[in-house]
């Protein structure tokens, strides 16, 4: 069997580290991008030449011309959401997007059932809600694992799908109406709605698993893209404040339907401090103004939801514990401008945990919450970072940060990215070389 390099991209943090950029930047070396998990429910922002596009459900390669796109089983699509985005890629002169986009058959489709109920539940719960973006994504992931889901292949047989979809309402409708007192949905406002895209999926809809099966046969080189992030893992990260599915790069081979010795390289992206978005633990999270600044510079706010963005210092603690569950080859560190001007730069190097100190990041939420940081302090500085492309013109103390970032969590840094644009980039090692 000839293998090619392929290169897993992951979110190592809590999710918004800028996967979508530094995929959209090595699709230039591949031959396909490949996403593996997850909904609409994050965006991937790319900017190039200024331009600014945000995708959700279509692979961040999508912007090269010449690249075939792939929708892998792993991920729950919302049909609306993804025909939304082709017209948004269309209107912008994106070339040919649904010849080059194709969607895995065994993909889980996101109904209007799954968002009702994803929204109703949120409301019951108050206070204590998840943090969901009510798109209807756990819902769907539900009906996966309990073998109801409706398939991107259903669409192909009608009959068998008005009988699936019709058991489900019926389902759906019990626990909207008796556990939520919320309105029931309609079966037939749900047939209507799939038959108003069904003609334009089926287009898009082929054997995903078999086309990157026979690329790795022809040598050609695949780049898989993961969606939120590692400590969003359904099983290893903050439960139950998590998302729906598997974030780590293992979680690639499922859900894109290839064998994991295609899995050769993978790369954690990471923020040069840490975000977070929704309900749950933060170890490192700041209340004043120095993360305020954070927020502002990095303009930290949802690309889908426009929800702000909880900012902290960095975490190595947390990371170190993402670089052993992924296997992290090298890290990309993203937005180190927003570092720019800081006069000191703390980093978590660890936390007070029941008494004793720990080094790694614990599992679950109710573990998590008990965990006080333990600080470095570095210098910072003042020059600026914005568009720098060689490491050396980086300020001494910057790269001084970056190093003890290497030191404290086991993984050397390959890429550095100093601005949003394709081009502000710093490449000590190439994934793919």
């Amino acid at each position: 069997m000839i293998m090619a390099k392929n290169v897993v991209v992951i979110g190592s943090q809590w999710g918004d580290e800028g996967k979508g950029k530094i995929v959209d930047w090595l699709a230039e070396q591949a031959s396909g991008v490949v996403r593996f998990q997850g909904g609409h429910n994050a965006g991937h922002t790319l900017v190039v030449g200024g331009k600014k596009t945000i995708l959700r459900l279509i692979p961040s390669g999508i912007l090269h011309e010449s690249l075939d796109c792939y929708i892998g089983s792993g991920v729950v699509v919302s049909p609306e959401a993804l025909l939304s985005e082709i017209d948004e890629l269309n209107a912008a002169g994106v070339k040919n997007v649904e010849g080059r986009l194709k969607i895995a058959p065994t993909c889980t489709l996101i109904l209007p059932y799954h968002i009702a109920l994803d929204q109703a539940r949120e409301a019951s719960r108050g206070a204590s809600k998840i943090g969901t973006t009510g798109r209807g994504i756990g819902p769907a992931y539900e009906d996966k694992v309990a073998r109801r889901s409706i398939r991107a292949v259903d669409l192909f047989d009608m009959d068998k799908i008005t009988a699936k979809v019709q058991a489900n309402v019926d389902l759906y409708n019990v626990q909207l109406q008796h556990l939520h007192n919320a309105d029931p949905v309609s079966f037939e406002a749900v047939m209507e709605k799939i038959r108003s895209f069904r003609e334009r999926m089926l287009p898009m809809i082929s054997d995903v698993a078999a086309a990157l099966y026979e690329k790795g046969q022809k040598g050609e080189c695949l780049l898989f893209e993961g969606a939120q992030g590692t400590l969003l893992d359904i099983d290893y990260g903050t439960y139950p404040y998590v998302t729906s599915s598997n974030c780590l790069a293992g979680a690639a081979s499922p859900g894109a339907g290839v064998p994991p010795q295609m899995l050769n390289y993978v790369l954690g992206i990471v923020k040069a401090y840490t975000t977070r978005v929704g309900s749950g633990p933060f170890p490192t999270e700041l209340f004043d103004e120095v993360g305020a600044g954070l927020a502002k510079r990095g303009n930290e706010f949802g690309s889908v939801t426009g929800r702000p963005r909880r900012c902290g210092w960095f975490d190595a603690a947390a990371l170190k514990r993402s670089i052993q569950i992924n296997g992290i080859s090298g890290m990309c560190i993203t937005k180190l401008d927003v570092m720019d001007g800081m006069e000191e730069i703390k980093i978590g190097t660890g936390y007070e945990f029941e008494g004793k100190h720990i080094d790694i990041l614990p599992f679950g939420a109710d573990a998590v919450e008990k965990c006080v940081p333990v600080y470095e302090t570095l210098p910072g500085w003042s020059e600026s970072t914005v568009g720098v492309k060689d490491y050396d013109a980086l300020p001494e103390n910057a790269k001084r940060y970056l190093k003890r970032i290497e030191e404290l969590c086991g993984a050397p840094i390959a890429i550095i990215s100093t601005g949003p644009d394709r081009e502000e980039t710093i490449l000590l090692q190439h994934p793919f070389a």
